[in-house]
């Protein structure tokens, strides 16, 4: 990369100017003298690339910069450094890679983006001697990607266990503390702006997904794409769920789980609703907040906590990579691209080990557990904790097993549903942050 040598502002493209990017003009604008300082040179918006670039905005910048050509923002020869807000795959993948191609740090926050075509954005940054920076895509202003990348790039991550979807949190939340259902919750959610009109990237695990695979892939040095990613929302959670949760000292939460295996070289990373002790440190991350906890063999135990999304929030998370970009040009310097070298094999669903918490609506008669023992048993899923609750000539069995693989646990439930005994299963939910 070539050096900025002659004192002129560095210029930037901004690509969107939503929540997000109307914060990043903000902070463009209130904190200049600072970022001058901190940088070396002052930074200047080149243009602010929109839809309705007529639209009156309440923004301290000039109307004229606004323009809805965004390729030829892209391609202008004075622009050092491209910021995107846009977010969604089509037209912000073809804008990157447009910069990317011409040498232009670019800074993004686009987790759909890196989670399903990372490995193109990364080939291209090499190719062209450009930064690509995303610290904003994972867990909003925490700071998170960047120490996995360079501050933990000398010891060896076992596992990321973390929640990274403010509103699937929120939910929970209000189920844990307030006995709600899934619906009243949710609709609490919208009415305080935590949950989009339509929820399903966030309910149905799509967003906690894509986080997901770009911290495995940073973590354990292998190429993941979403996916290769396990995904279940919490829709299907109920408050009989979160109230059974409970009874164990347990909470519900919506958690992203990336582990690495030593025995056969391999990576598992999934998204689902887990109970977990509330003696966990996860177990007090209340409302929208993020919190990330990273396993390393010398480092330990650390978690990462914060607002992890919200304008300004994901805002300053943006200026962060841009002040990296920015001393980059200065110095002729390069930050660090993909490391994916270890090429770790993906496991399936099905190989991943862990503890369940079954619940099971069962005819109130002798001989029920015996027969409900004997599946379990068959399928090689040990049983730790039975609970049975009476109610007339019906029952609730609550099984809570030790560590299986999935693919066992599946197919325990298949044969369950079998039985005559068992009117329902109602629920099957796994149970993380305890001795297996």
């Amino acid at each position: 990369m070539t050096p900025v040598v002659d004192g002129r502002p560095l210029r930037i493209a901004l690509l969107g100017c939503g929540i997000v990017g109307s914060e990043v003009v903000r902070l463009l604008h209130d904190s200049a003298a600072d970022l001058t300082a901190r940088i070396g040179a002052p930074l200047e918006l080149a243009g602010i690339a929109v839809r309705r670039p007529q639209r009156v905005r309440d923004l301290p910048v000039d109307p004229g910069l606004f323009t809805a050509d965004a390729a030829g923002l892209v391609e202008r020869d004075d622009v050092d450094i491209v910021v995107e807000v846009i977010g969604g795959i089509e037209p912000a993948r073809a804008l990157v890679l447009s910069a990317l191609r011409r040498g232009r740090g670019v800074v993004t926050a686009n987790k759909a983006l890196l989670a399903s075509d990372g490995a193109t954005l990364y080939q291209a940054a090499r190719s062209f001697g450009a930064d690509l920076y995303f610290e904003a895509s994972v867990a909003g202003a925490i700071p998170l990607l960047r120490p996995l990348r360079e501050s933990l790039a000398g010891d060896r991550i076992s596992r990321v266990l973390g929640i990274v979807n403010g509103t699937t949190n929120f939910v929970l939340t209000r189920m844990d503390e307030t006995g709600a259902g899934f619906d009243e919750a949710l609709d609490e959610a919208t009415a305080l702006g935590y949950a989009e009109a339509d929820p399903s990237a966030d309910i149905d695990g799509f967003d906690a997904a894509a986080k997901a695979a770009i911290l495995a892939g940073i973590a354990f040095h292998t190429r993941i794409q979403v996916d290769q990613v396990h995904r279940e929302g919490i829709a299907d959670v109920t408050a009989a769920d979160v109230a059974s949760a409970a009874a164990m000292g347990c909470t519900v939460k919506l958690l992203a789980i990336a582990e690495r295996s030593e025995t056969d070289r391999s990576v598992g990373v999934r998204v689902h609703p887990a109970m977990i002790p509330r003696s966990h440190p996860l177990a007090g991350v209340r409302e929208a907040f993020n919190a990330v906890f990273v396993e390393g063999a010398a480092s330990g135990e650390l978690m990462f906590y914060g607002r992890g999304a919200g304008g300004a929030p994901t805002a300053a998370a943006v200026m962060g990579d841009v002040v990296a970009v920015a001393r980059n040009l200065l110095s002729g310097a390069r930050g660090a691209g993909e490391s994916a070298y270890a090429d770790l094999r993906v496991r399936p669903m099905g190989e991943t080990v862990t503890r369940y918490h079954v619940s099971l609506d069962v005819a109130d008669k002798a001989g029920v557990l015996a027969n409900v023992a004997s599946v379990f048993a068959a399928h090689d899923v040990s049983i730790r904790v039975v609970r049975q609750e009476g109610h007339g000539d019906d029952a609730t069995l609550v099984i809570v097993t030790h560590a299986a693989t999935d693919a066992a646990l599946a197919a325990t439930v298949a044969a369950l549903r079998d039985l005559d005994i068992v009117r329902a299963v109602a629920s099957v939910m796994r149970v993380e942050g305890q001795d297996r």
